[in-house]
């Protein structure tokens, strides 16, 4: 029989198709960037933005995108007409996010900040085989009812936080009942030797300049005040099988070592590597295999010295605030979250000072656990319900 066309010759493989829910954040950004250095891997499917049509529009042209989805309504026009004879379809809203995310492809990356990513991100379900996880709200605010959807959709969660994701590279799923501690590392944000009455007069600037990482404003701020490292603490408690005591956070300055887990033969296994997010976000795209990256090697020799310390409750509330909201269960810990993205956004616009973050999160969740309120969200519409009760409490106590 005559060979056919090509007998002999290697075949690439087809594209893999990809989705980004939150293209033009950090993690999008990045993810784009991985894309680009190896053309021809991946084909984009979907790429979603919260209202910035000028870059989302920007982004899908130059990556071929078949759709691109504006959250923000009142920037559809503009979409619309900066994608005008590209034959790249445009659409806005939360809804018509939702459905770009349950478009079909090979990955999903969900990239989208806080609450608002929870949606999304059910919706992606069953749609893909791997969702490449990166929004944190999602297991905060619905762990539960997220992970059991993705059970039975048959869709495999991979986390993308560095934490997480380091986390994952060295939990031996195997070996869990040997595991006897689970350690998320913090960098300690731009305060970490600041003292405490110092910290009421801390600015939006000098809180959003972060030592070590480049990150959106709204998970900078929560490295600042460390609720980043409970919001992580609660995420890993619904990812592995731990209990909460088995859980906890050890400051690491240097951003080098970002998760560690400690076996009962008292072997303590870490993963390390530069603090550059296309690392996590890498290994996911190439799940189960690992491929180059762009980022650069880390040279231990230049860094000289790793060090380590216990992270201070006493000037940092939120972290105890969340790990509270993790022992009490049920609803706490999206009250947490809603409560600490309404602080922080006020934050941001200059309506409360750096210490009232935590006290808006504690008087929200004391109000709502108060009133009995603090059931464990069982549908998309009961966590979007005890979301926005949340906010409007929180919204009260600026």
């Amino acid at each position: 029989m005559a060979a056919g066309p090509g007998a002999g010759a290697s075949v690439s493989p087809a594209p893999r198709r990809l989705s980004i829910l939150g293209a033009t954040g950090s993690i999008g950004l990045n993810t784009l960037d991985l894309v680009a250095a190896e053309p021809g891997r991946f084909a984009i499917e979907t790429l979603t933005a919260g209202r910035n049509a000028r870059q989302l529009a920007e982004l899908a042209i130059r990556f071929s995108a078949r759709v691109a989805v504006v959250a923000d309504a009142a920037a559809y026009a503009e979409l619309r007409d900066r994608l005008a004879g590209t034959g790249i379809e445009a659409a806005a809203g939360a809804e018509a996010v939702a459905d770009a995310a349950a478009r079909p492809t090979d990955i999903v990356v969900s990239a989208i900040v806080g609450f608002a990513g929870l949606a999304p991100s059910l919706a992606a379900l069953g749609a893909t085989p791997v969702l490449a996880l990166a929004n944190k709200e999602t297991l905060v605010s619905a762990g539960p009812l997220f992970l059991a959807a993705a059970q039975r959709a048959g869709t495999r969660i991979l986390p993308v936080d560095s934490e997480h994701n380091a986390i994952f590279q060295v939990f031996e799923a195997g070996n869990a009942d040997t595991v006897s501690e689970v350690i998320v590392t913090a960098s300690g944000g731009p305060f970490l030797r600041t003292p405490k009455s110092e910290l009421a007069a801390v600015t939006r600037d000098m809180a959003l300049r972060h030592p070590k990482w480049r990150m959106g404003p709204k998970i900078t701020i929560d490295s600042a005040t460390l609720m980043n490292k409970g919001l992580e603490l609660i995420e890993a408690y619904r990812l592995y099988p731990v209990s909460v005591d088995q859980l906890s956070v050890l400051v690491h300055p240097q951003s080098v070592v970002h998760g560690l887990v400690r076996y009962r033969d008292g072997s303590l296994l870490a993963e390390l590597g530069v603090p550059d997010m296309r690392t996590p976000i890498g290994y996911c795209l190439a799940w189960p295999e690992r491929r180059p990256t762009t980022v650069k090697p880390l040279d231990l020799s230049a860094i000289g010295s790793l060090t380590f310390e216990a992270p201070d409750r006493d000037r940092f509330p939120c972290l105890p605030l969340a790990e509270a909201a993790m022992r009490r269960g049920d609803g706490a810990p999206c009250v947490l979250n809603a409560a600490n993205e309404v602080a922080v956004e006020a934050f941001l616009a200059g309506q409360i000072g750096f210490l009232d973050i935590a006290r808006v999160v504690e008087a929200t969740l004391g109000k709502i656990d108060g009133e009995g309120g603090l059931s464990e969200p069982d549908s998309l519409a009961a966590a979007t319900e005890l979301d926005g009760r949340a906010r409007k409490i929180a919204s009260a106590c600026l």
